[in-house]
């Protein structure tokens, strides 16, 4: 028999760290993509599915973030008021114009497990529009 035991991080030992990404330029779901992997933590040798081990990440020039080909007036998002014919519907230009960090955030979202872990994980997602937000001192140098 061997001794090697499997390794699993206890909640007490977990260390997080900040991640900053800059949008401007960048694909949306491309940008999505790294930040749930950040989130959840797969990127650490130390990754254990039952805990929530993953980092701060936090997206500046939210409002500069760009999707291929026609998307922009085609990609419709959809939410409802909970009203009677309460259905409600934007594309991916008025999303932007109207609030940029609601486009990342669902986009996010979406790419999470869906469990009790995705709203912890998303706590730790700071969107920020422009360049500026007050966890400047928090992120270490890349």
């Amino acid at each position: 028999m061997s001794k090697n035991k499997t390794f699993i991080e206890k909640k007490e030992e977990i260390t997080r760290q900040w991640y900053e990404y800059d949008a401007e330029g960048k694909v949306l779901g491309r940008l999505a993509s790294e930040i749930a992997q950040k989130l959840i933590g797969k990127h650490k040798v130390t990754y254990t599915p039952h805990n929530d081990n993953g980092d701060y990440v936090v997206v500046i020039n939210a409002e500069k973030i760009e999707v291929t080909r026609n998307k922009a007036n085609k990609k419709i998002y959809y939410w409802h008021t909970g009203f009677p014919g309460g259905i409600r519907q934007r594309t991916f230009s008025e999303m932007i114009e109207k609030n940029p960090s609601k486009v990342i955030e669902l986009a996010v979202k979406n790419m999470l497990p869906k469990n009790r872990l995705r709203d912890p994980r998303l706590a730790r997602l700071k969107i920020v529009v422009g360049t500026q937000h007050p966890y400047q001192n928090l992120i270490k140098a890349k």
